[in-house]
């Protein structure tokens, strides 16, 4: 079947410009309330996994995520920040599923997070980025 809008094909690197731009957004919002208001439950979660000390992991979790999240806004490394988030989401994919009274968000967020940072692991970083494609 033709595709109904060719002249769009054009502006195929736009996709992951949009998906990149917004999973930074995400991740660096999801690092601000590590820090303040979700505090506390990840302190806990942390707790649960035997991951001590809490004080500490968990400002580093939250920092890898906002720096993570620069990193796909500007487009360098988008990449090796996507892989990084992939790893990180399905691990609280994999919490969220044993127990999903520890986490705040549902399935369908943490898969929807994973599917687009596969996507962009797979894509690269698209237009307007820093990384260019070899």
């Amino acid at each position: 079947m033709l595709n109904p809008f060719p002249e769009l094909l054009a502006l195929s690197l736009l996709g992951p410009f949009l998906l990149r731009v917004v999973l930074g957004l995400i991740f660096i919002d999801l690092g601000f309330l590590k820090l303040r208001g979700e505090k506390e439950r990840w302190m806990s979660l942390f707790e649960t996994l035997g991951l001590r000390p809490t004080t500490l992991f968990v400002p580093i979790y939250a920092i890898l995520e906002i720096a993570g999240g620069i990193l796909l806004i500007i487009g360098l490394w988008t990449q090796i920040a996507s892989l990084a988030f992939a790893i990180f989401t399905g691990i609280e994919l994999a919490v969220e599923w044993r127990d999903r009274a520890l986490l705040k968000r549902d399935l369908v967020f943490y898969l929807l997070i994973l599917v687009i940072s596969v996507s962009l692991l797979l894509t690269g970083a698209g237009a307007y980025a820093i990384d260019i494609p070899l």
